[in-house]
């Protein structure tokens, strides 16, 4: 029996990314979260603030340690998989991922140390200083990692000399015409996911009415936060939106299964596209609203596949469906955030069962999100490693045999199914303890001395949303 090897290579790349960008997606948002509550207790001297920030950072090193595992796996997947890619691409990608390392590697390899272990060792001001360079190295990571990414959807600045690409003006390489809106759209993507982390933790504490001034926090400032970040998302959304139908136009009418370039065309809520027939089966058509969303314009013309060849359009039953699972969560949401703001306006945020209980439920709404709209992106980029200029057929290491593939795809599974339950594991513990009270402020700081030996070292975004 034959294994195809790009399809294994593929495969293999989907789930080993697949899982890491769970990770960054947690990773980047509550570190950010974490130095924000060490500035608040900087600034207020309020205790909680204080217990909020060492509870959290318990899991975030939980979290951070998986994801060192789960980036260093990517880079050698390069080499040992897709080493035509890489050979073609080197001369542009490869200072991208290195400016990566010694940008957000090192910020976050010296400050990461400071931040769970020098509580007791340095001023308040350094250990707040050592969280702002935690953010900012995850932040720094996102960058470029992000850049790197969004050349491959919109490659600019570059030349093609014998099959291989070079750089002729860095600036365009890194500000292609859609690594703005992408890292815009991603940053606050992570920023939400965590976010409703934090406020499903929140009402949890509250519901066992233990530490209950520490779930109040936790429920109330997310909340707050989440009132901006949700609907500016929506708002990202649409921005990137539009740069799709300017840049991708293909993958924009795998997403919308719209067959036919047309105007004033319809939104379509769900369907079963068909591509053998090119057509959409059992489909819910609102008539005008897709001009309007896609193009801001009634009359607005939207692309159709058929435009396409059919060697050169993407997949569209997976971004078609995965697209709509990332605007249904958008908009529960947007529910969660208007239905909070509403029981705070009545004085009944943090005494509410059913909405404690559904901010718990909906603790992974953000995961679900962000792996939704990866796979839009990657799979609505298809046939093309490089948008329309290197096809994934073409990138793959040429000795690899599917035999091979087989076997190391089933290694990462059985890896990775053994990891990640075991840090929720871990990190569940966590929550369950819940953080020091602030009654006991002299244990909540004695709770942030080193009690072992740690290994320094790795950086959350190696190969984050690439």
């Amino acid at each position: 029996m034959g294994f195809d090897p790009v399809f294994l290579s593929r495969l293999q790349f989907a789930w080993v990314i697949g899982w890491h960008i769970l990770l960054p997606a947690f990773t980047v948002g509550l570190a950010a979260y974490i130095a924000l509550l060490e500035g608040l207790n900087f600034v207020t001297g309020r205790q909680v603030y204080l217990c909020v920030s060492m509870f959290w950072i318990k899991i975030f090193s939980i979290s951070f340690g998986m994801g060192v595992v789960t980036g260093i796996v990517m880079p050698f997947q390069f080499g040992t998989n897709w080493s035509r890619y890489s050979d073609a691409t080197a001369n542009v990608l490869s200072p991208l991922f290195a400016y990566e390392g010694l940008t957000a590697f090192f910020l976050e390899a010296a400050f990461l140390g400071v931040l769970l272990f020098g509580r007791k060792l340095v001023p308040q001001w350094a250990h707040f200083v050592a969280a702002l360079m935690v953010t900012l190295g995850t932040l720094l990571s996102s960058f470029w990692i992000l850049a790197a990414n969004s050349w491959m959807q919109t490659p600019a600045g570059y030349e093609i000399i014998d099959g291989r690409f070079f750089p002729t003006d860095w600036l365009q390489v890194v500000f292609n015409p859609s690594f703005l809106s992408r890292l815009a759209h991603t940053v606050v993507a992570f920023f939400i996911t965590t976010g409703f982390v934090v406020m499903g933790v929140g009402a949890y504490l509250l519901q066992r009415e233990k530490c209950a001034e520490e779930g109040r926090t936790m429920l109330s400032m997310t909340l707050w936060l989440l009132t901006v970040l949700v609907p500016l998302q929506i708002f990202l959304g649409d921005h990137q939106g539009l740069n799709t139908l300017k840049y991708q136009p293909a993958k924009l009418a795998a997403i919308e299964a719209h067959w036919e370039t047309s105007r004033r065309v319809p939104i379509t809520l769900f369907a079963i596209p068909d591509e053998k027939t090119e057509t959409n089966h059992f489909s819910l058509d609102v008539p005008f609203v897709g001009s309007l969303i896609l193009t801001h314009e009634i009359d607005g013309e939207v692309k159709g596949l058929k435009d396409f060849s059919a060697d050169q359009r993407p997949p569209v039953a997976i971004p078609f469906f995965a697209f709509r699972i990332m605007v249904g969560c958008g908009l529960v949401m947007l529910g969660i955030v208007l239905l909070g703001g509403w029981l705070r306006w009545r004085g009944r945020l943090d005494d509410t069962p059913l909405f404690l209980q559904l901010c718990q439920l909906v603790i992974p709404i953000g995961f679900i999100a962000v792996i939704a709209g990866w796979v839009v992106t990657e799979v609505g980029r298809q046939p093309w490693t490089v948008y329309g200029l290197l096809r994934t057929a073409d990138s793959v290491s040429p000795s690899l045999t599917g035999s091979d593939l087989l076997i190391s795809l089933l290694a990462y599974v059985a890896v990775y199914l053994f990891m990640y339950p075991s840090g929720v594991l871990l990190m569940w513990r966590v929550v369950r303890t819940g953080p020091a009270t602030t009654e006991e402020p002299d244990a909540a700081i004695e709770a942030g001395r080193p009690k072992a030996p740690v290994l320094a070292g790795g950086h959350v975004g190696a190969g984050d949303g690439a």
